[in-house]
């Protein structure tokens, strides 16, 4: 499990689709534009499907909702959580809700060592896969339209996607009710 922080796209596009200065300008005349989305994912270690929201922060009790949405998504394909990996960020060591929500589930939760992300590399590529096929893949003209988009990407890349840890099949593959060949 991770948070992926990234920027807000103000109204009218921000400097990749106009320009440095003029993207600039427009993020500073919009105010309401800026600031951050936050990612927050959960990959599957075997199966490699993922589940992922784009929300508006990364407290304790946001990620211990996510988690509890995430949980209920991956116990409806069949798939039976016995542990979460996390890295050392507050929401997932000093927060209530988040050991509670983990707790209630029956979930271990397992650090990672300080300062190792590849410990945990699965959501880690994850991570790089949605920069790289989705946030950044196009230009957005406005943080909603790359909203929009969020959903069609996580469908592709879990349903169509080849993964090459997984023989060029996609996570569904590998998932008990999901399909059983790619084509």
């Amino acid at each position: 499990m991770d948070v992926k922080k990234l920027g807000r796209i103000p109204r009218g596009g921000g400097w990749q689709a106009l320009g440095e200065d003029v993207g600039r300008a427009n993020r500073r005349a919009d105010r309401r534009g800026g600031g951050y989305d936050r990612i927050h994912s959960v990959v599957d270690d075997h199966s490699r499907l993922a589940y992922s929201e784009i929300l508006p922060d990364e407290t304790g009790p946001t990620c211990a909702a996510f988690y509890a949405r995430a949980h209920a998504f991956f116990a409806a394909h069949g798939i039976d959580i016995q542990a979460v990996m996390t890295d050392n960020a507050f929401a997932y060591t000093n927060a209530v809700a988040f050991r509670q929500t983990l707790t209630d589930l029956g979930v271990k939760h397992v650090q990672i060592r300080p300062r190792r992300p590849q410990t945990n590399g699965k959501v880690e590529r994850f991570n790089r896969t949605l920069l790289e096929e989705w946030a950044y893949v196009r230009t957005y003209r406005s943080n909603h339209a790359r909203t929009r988009a969020f959903d069609r990407f996580l469908h592709t890349y879990n349903q169509h996607r080849p993964h090459a840890s997984l023989g060029g099949r996609p996570p569904m593959t590998r998932v008990s009710n999901g399909p059983r060949h790619y084509t």
